[in-house]
């Protein structure tokens, strides 16, 4: 599932390519992607301006000109595509916003995920319960501290909770704890304060490593695109079952915890 730096790399590139740009054509291809009747939905559209690109999380906001949003969830194998035309036939796409210009945004793999059109108000409402963003400014490493002292699990089920932080999932928690050096199944709130200095510098440092390098997404948004997946090969842990640590030599472990995958290095990770 694309988690922050992923959803920030698109809003980063689709940013200086949509803001402005008027919607010429609406194409659904599968109405469950959207929440109301295909008719409606493309011609509430059709017509209308991107003013900006926000990011919340995992979630991208399209603000249009009417005041609506468009909201977007990629969640599991979702992915978007840019241009003229997009790298697969149009009936592969979900949804596809056709521009004056002669571009396309073409939404991919949105079987679990969704493009809802929505008012400012229902936008709100529906972010109300994310965490904050991990680069918020009054994130600071006291009121970090303070946030994670009252979770009662594991560490990584508390960073993988969009309540707690928003746009943390699988692949970046396992990272983060493995840049932390603490275990991932260690209790969240049995931290000491050098450990929770650890923790609070790694979110941000492996998130922005990520970002810089376009993420893991596998799908190029562009056809000039060279960046997006750049984290592919740069992780240490995740997805590296049995692979020796880059640090240590040590087989990288694999287990699930609550039903999600977690992999570490039980010779670099022991503390908890």
């Amino acid at each position: 599932m694309p988690e922050l730096p992923e959803m920030e790399h698109y809003r980063s590139q689709l940013s200086p390519l949509l803001c402005g740009q008027r919607i010429t054509g609406v194409t659904v291809n599968r109405a469950k992607t959207i929440n109301e009747p295909i008719e409606a939905f493309e011609s509430a559209l059709r017509g209308r301006t991107i003013l900006f690109v926000e990011r919340k999380g995992k979630h991208l906001l399209f603000h249009l000109d009417d005041g609506h949003r468009l909201h977007l969830h990629l969640m599991l194998g979702g992915w978007l595509a840019y241009g003229e035309q997009g790298p697969k036939k149009d009936s592969h796409f979900q949804v596809i916003l056709r521009f004056g210009d002669g571009n396309s945004l073409f939404f991919g793999g949105l079987r679990l995920g969704y493009l809802h059109r929505i008012t400012a108000k229902a936008a709100l409402e529906e972010m109300k319960e994310l965490g904050p963003d991990p680069f918020d400014s009054r994130l600071t490493l006291e009121a970090f501290g303070k946030r994670l002292s009252g979770k009662k699990g594991k560490l990584k089920t508390t960073l993988t909770d969009q309540r707690f932080l928003a746009g943390i999932g699988n692949c970046y928690s396992d990272e983060i704890c493995f840049d932390a050096k603490l275990h991932p199944a260690a209790a969240a709130s049995s931290l000491d304060s050098a450990s929770v200095e650890r923790l609070y510098n790694s979110i941000r440092k492996v998130l922005v490593e990520a970002k810089e390098v376009g993420g893991y997404m596998e799908h190029p948004l562009t056809p000039d695109d060279t960046l997006t997946g750049g984290y592919n090969d740069q992780c240490r842990v995740y997805d590296r079952k049995d692979e020796p640590c880059l640090v240590c030599g040590t087989p990288i472990k694999f287990e699930t915890l609550t039903g999600r995958k977690m992999f570490y290095c039980p010779n670099c990770q022991k503390d908890s």
